[in-house]
């Protein structure tokens, strides 16, 4: 298949760029190289798809690009590009997320209602669901986001969802629950975490460490997404995409302790934005798209060590 990869510089989207070239696949990877993290650490990311056959990569904005020219020849679209990160999603930097991740996708999904493309993956969030008062959770529990970057979110999925509606766009929107891996983002946790430990460094941590989270290794987070392309009755659906791995951050904590050595701690204060637990319910995405977490979450870690490690020896 032909394939278009938006944010194909980011964490998950060069993964998956690489899963589809290795499937046989031809990828066009879209990037903008936001600054929102180092553009450098995202060209790297780039690296081994570029050096592989079927790859070709497109440095822009989703706003100024002709998409139409673009999806001319694509028969499936994994839209990955989005402005991350709750805690930057407040006040004037909400204009930046609406951009991004309403505006862009609602331009990319015109584009595939004029196009003959087999399938649109949006990759959405756990975000939506907010402080859900019952876990685990189901794609039918009221979305309640309590963060501006999920709001964006959720409209980006309604706007899927009411395209497919109206004029046959073939989406699917996978809410992806607390994807981490070599290539995290280095405002998230684990990457903080780890890079703060190898370092001496303190490992800071915002709330008790009780907080739980369903983590998800990102090849399972890829495998999930190439499903989502090739499985017909996933079309016009909503699927969790877990890891089987819910964990309080103290327990991810004395884990990383047990790979790499001890580490200093400092608590401070809950961000807001920021919920207390998430564990989804996989039920749909197995029985539909045979979606079946493999990695555990000590397996993962260090895997994100070993990664890391060479990062800073660069």
């Amino acid at each position: 298949m032909r394939c278009l990869v938006t944010g194909a510089a980011g964490f998950i989207g060069s993964n998956l760029s690489e899963r589809l070239l290795e499937l046989g696949h031809t990828v066009i990877g879209v990037d903008s190289l936001t600054d929102y993290y180092s553009p450098e650490l995202k060209r790297s990311n780039l690296r081994i798809a570029q050096s592989m056959p079927g790859y070709q990569f497109i440095e822009g904005d989703l706003l100024e690009l002709r998409l139409e020219e673009l999806l001319a020849e694509v028969d499936w679209v994994f839209h990955q590009a989005a402005q991350p990160g709750v805690r930057m999603s407040w006040g004037l930097h909400f204009d930046t997320y609406v951009r991004n991740n309403i505006l862009a996708t609602q331009k990319l999904l015109e584009a595939a209602k004029a196009s003959n493309i087999r399938r649109f993956v949006y990759a959405s969030s756990s975000s939506v669901y907010g402080n859900a008062p019952e876990l685990p959770l189901k794609e039918t529990a009221r979305p309640q986001p309590v963060s501006p970057y999920g709001v964006s979110k959720l409209a980006a999925e309604h706007l899927c969802h009411l395209y497919y509606v109206n004029y046959g766009v073939p989406t699917v929107s996978l809410r992806y629950f607390t994807v981490y891996g070599p290539r995290q983002r280095p405002d998230m946790a684990f990457h903080r975490f780890i890079k703060s430990a190898l370092s001496g460094a303190e490992v800071v941590v915002f709330g008790d460490g009780e907080q739980s989270r369903d983590f998800t290794y990102v090849s399972d987070a890829v495998a999930a997404n190439i499903q989502a392309a090739i499985i017909d009755n996933a079309v016009g659906r909503v699927f969790n995409i877990g890891g089987g791995s819910r964990v309080t951050l103290n327990v991810v904590i004395e884990i990383l302790s047990e790979l790499v050595g001890h580490l200093n701690m400092r608590y401070e204060e809950e961000q807001k934005g920021d919920v207390l637990h998430t564990l989804s319910d996989t039920t749909e995405a197995h029985e539909i798209l045979g979606y079946t977490p493999t990695v555990s979450i000590r397996e993962g870690l260090s895997y994100e060590v070993e990664w890391m490690r060479e990062l800073l020896c660069r």
